[in-house]
């Protein structure tokens, strides 16, 4: 019987729980998307609250990437020594943290074969240089309609050379893994759905799975992400559905978010599917120990209710918790 509070090992190393968090975004990095004493704060609070895995918020790769404002940027190596505060900081409370490599944005069908092999490039030598900054890993960030996902979706895509397809995802996991060491953590996080007619769907979303078999864990998204209205027992787990089915097909650990609220349901969840691991945001926006409460025996279930103020704070911060 699996439980939330297992100890598993991915690529050797070992992970104290099932419990990631989910990519969420602080806009907090300086003008220049340097680190911040404010983002390492945040994520060592997380490390301290008990997830085994932290994954960074949208972390830009590209030196011409659109501007979105607050994001950290990591295209060259100035933004080494920053980052390896925050890695240091982390680990010395006992959690894992994965660098989320991504673009905000840029063309499809316009980009040159040539173009498109320098951003394979881009995405490798991010993960090389997260490597030397002391990330235990990185993610792909292949969702939410940012640059890869629309990369990926038939709806944006008609190219006709070996990046047609989900093509593109395979050349950068290859190009990340000569780059980077054995014990170097590769996952991704991909839409289950665009949310479009004719763009990203479970079935598309499985068949670019199947094209990264040397991942070590695969987060199943979507758009549209961060309901309202999510009540324990009721109506938890967002994209079990999708993520229950991937988890089926492919031998890669499958990471499910959205949508979870209690012990009770994530346990159902890892012992009546194949997915391995669980990823939660806005429930520890409000509560960054609950991974500590629930171990401890305080199963009550998350004091989130979904409503979603969070986002119209600065740093992401629940409002309950500013109020008080």
């Amino acid at each position: 019987m699996k439980t939330l509070f297992d100890e598993t090992i991915l690529r050797g190393i070992k992970l104290k729980n099932r419990a990631w968090r989910s990519a969420t975004w602080l806009g907090l990095a300086d003008a220049n998307g340097f680190m911040t004493d404010a983002i390492i704060s945040t994520y060592v609070t997380l490390a301290e609250g008990g997830a085994a895995v932290i994954v960074t918020g949208l972390t830009s790769v590209s030196a011409t990437d659109a501007h979105i404002g607050g994001e950290c940027k990591f295209y060259d190596n100035r933004f080494i020594d920053g980052h390896r505060r925050l890695t240091d900081a982390v680990h010395r409370h006992g959690a894992r943290i994965l660098l989320q490599t991504a673009m905000v944005d840029g063309p499809v069908d316009e980009l040159t074969t040539a173009q498109a092999d320098d951003v394979v490039t881009i995405f490798g030598d991010a993960a090389q240089r997260a490597e030397q900054a002391g990330y235990d890993g990185v993610q792909i960030h292949a969702a939410h309609f940012f640059y890869l996902s629309k990369f990926i979706s038939p709806l944006l895509n008609h190219r006709t050379d070996g990046y047609h397809g989900s093509g593109i995802l395979p050349a950068i996991l290859s190009d990340m893994r000569s780059k980077t060491s054995d014990s170097f953590l590769i996952t991704m996080k991909i839409n289950s759905t665009d949310g479009y007619p004719g763009g990203m769907d479970t079935k598309g979303m499985i068949k670019a799975c199947r094209l990264m078999t040397a991942l070590d864990a695969i987060e199943v998204s979507a758009n549209g992400t961060s309901r309202t209205g999510i009540r324990a027992g009721v109506n938890e787990g967002s994209f079990l559905e999708a993520a229950a089915h991937l988890a089926g097909e492919v031998e890669v650990p499958v990471v499910l978010v959205g949508g979870l609220r209690s012990v009770e349901f994530i346990g159902q969840v890892l012992n009546n599917t194949k997915v391995e691991y669980i990823s939660l945001s806005r429930p520890l926006i409000r509560e960054p120990n609950l991974i500590n409460r629930w171990q401890q025996g305080d199963t009550a279930h998350s004091k989130c209710v979904s409503c979603n103020a969070c986002y119209n704070t600065p740093g992401h911060q629940c409002i309950f918790n500013i109020k008080q």
